[in-house]
């Protein structure tokens, strides 16, 4: 005999509220991704200002202050780094299938082909710097929601206590204190660690007397968020630059890469990730594909962040889990 299926009532209502909950998340889901973004900022930023907080600044004034700094030096980079920056690696894209050509003469690559798949990159380059600036409202938002995220972080457990109650409000903080701090280290420390390995690479292929220098090193402090691939990627163009000028100066270029990787291995990483539970390569490099993936470029910046939020959750969640029960 057939077998009889009954679904109650609740469980049609209960379908019903996941998939209109699954669809208005997807209405906002920008916004959710913006504020996602203001809380790592804060996250960063806000052991700065409780820093200044401590020595007798006020926290709106020490805010305000670190906010015209960080604002400050965006400023000095956008106007003084960025265009230059375009030009040359659009530049340097423009050349890259001659320079494989030249530096490579024996590879069967078809050079046309090879063009047709470039000249893209270097017009999305431009397109997504134009983006960045046309979003003006969007940053500016963006700010103020860090900001005001920072001067209420103080009152956050007042809230969540009142908004789910005593024990619900206080775990959520306990998973919001956690991953705050490990969002927060993660991103000092892979600033710090881009930062001095792009400014250190630039400066090396410029005494080296290779051209392109700037988005060179800015392009290895950039895939610096991405472990193990990232270096060897960033190290590519400028090898295929070296060939074409001496084979001496290409193995030379390598050898640079190499001591600059160790030089971040022994003294770098071991100074600016210390306090940062890390994460797996293999984990860290497929949540970058996927993110790359979902949402382009946005989705790969973002794609490290969920993934220590997640990490974080489902870690807390096993420690809570496993805390003995109070009687």
């Amino acid at each position: 005999m057939p077998t009889k299926i009954e679904i109650s009532y609740k469980t049609i209502l209960f379908i019903l509220f996941v998939l209109i909950l699954l669809w208005v998340t997807y209405q906002i889901l920008e916004i959710i991704l913006l504020v996602f973004v203001a809380f790592i900022i804060m996250s960063a930023i806000r052991p700065l200002v409780d820093i200044l907080e401590k020595k007798k600044i006020p926290r709106v004034i020490g805010t305000l202050l670190v906010y015209l700094v960080f604002v400050g030096i965006l400023t000095f980079i956008l106007t003084s780094l960025v265009p230059p920056f375009i030009t040359q690696m659009i530049h340097m894209i423009n050349l890259l299938p001659n320079l494989i050509g030249t530096a490579l003469p024996f590879t069967q690559i078809n050079l046309s082909s090879l063009t047709q798949q470039i000249a893209p990159v270097s017009e999305n380059i431009f397109k997504v710097t134009v983006g960045i600036f046309n979003n003006v409202f969007t940053i500016l938002t963006l700010f103020v929601v860090s900001i005001y995220m920072v001067l209420e972080r103080r009152n956050l457990d007042k809230q969540l206590t009142l908004f789910f109650g005593g024990s619900t409000g206080k775990r959520i903080f306990e998973y919001v204190i956690k991953v705050e701090e490990r969002l927060g280290y993660w991103v000092r420390g892979q600033l710090a660690l881009g930062v001095t390995i792009g400014v250190v690479t630039g400066i090396a292929l410029f005494i080296l007397g290779l051209p392109y220098a700037l988005p060179l090193g800015i392009l290895a402090g950039v895939l610096e968020f991405i472990p193990i691939i990232g270096p060897i990627i960033a190290m590519i163009p400028s090898v295929l630059l070296a060939l074409t000028m001496s084979p001496i100066l290409a193995l030379i270029t390598i050898g640079v890469y190499i001591l600059i990787q160790q030089f971040e291995a022994h003294i770098v990483v071991p100074l600016v990730m210390k306090t940062v539970v890390g994460l797996p390569p293999l984990a860290t490099i497929i949540a970058f594909l996927i993110g790359a993936k979902l949402g382009g470029i946005v989705g790969a910046l973002l794609a490290i962040p969920v993934l220590v939020t997640v990490s974080t959750i489902i870690s807390e969640y096993i420690r809570i889990s496993n805390l003995p029960r109070q009687s």
